[in-house]
């Protein structure tokens, strides 16, 4: 999930710009540190050794754009399109307890299960 949404912040990149609130400067760059982020991330979690800190800073990651993501839904935001047709605060019914799915799967996996295979 997180090489996908790493690489979406690359190739929808104007959408994901208009996801950060207006007071958020250099946000081209924002949009290119996170999704390089979410990819380094994705690795980390795959390295045993990596595992547990991969998580909890990714534990932080999900908390921090929380915000954006809620934004982005006020606003009706597309960000694939980078339009104002989006799904609108409907949105954040799915994604807020999806957000807190992967807080709780990377939490249980990757913090208090590090060891697991089962990633």
């Amino acid at each position: 999930m997180l090489l996908f949404t790493g690489a979406g912040h690359f190739a929808f990149t104007k959408g994901m710009m208009l996801m950060l609130p207006d007071f958020v400067p250099a946000r081209k760059a924002v949009v290119w540190l996170t999704g390089g982020l979410e990819i380094a991330a994705a690795i980390g979690l795959l390295v045993p050794s990596l595992r547990p800190t991969t998580g909890e800073l990714l534990i932080w990651f999900f908390v921090l754009v929380l915000p954006a993501n809620i934004h982005a839904a006020r606003t009706w935001l597309n960000y694939e399109t980078g339009t104002d047709d989006g799904y609108g605060p409907v949105y954040l019914w799915f994604r807020i307890p999806l957000q807190l799915f992967f807080i709780d799967w990377v939490w249980y996996f990757a913090v208090y299960l590090p060891d697991s295979d089962l990633l």
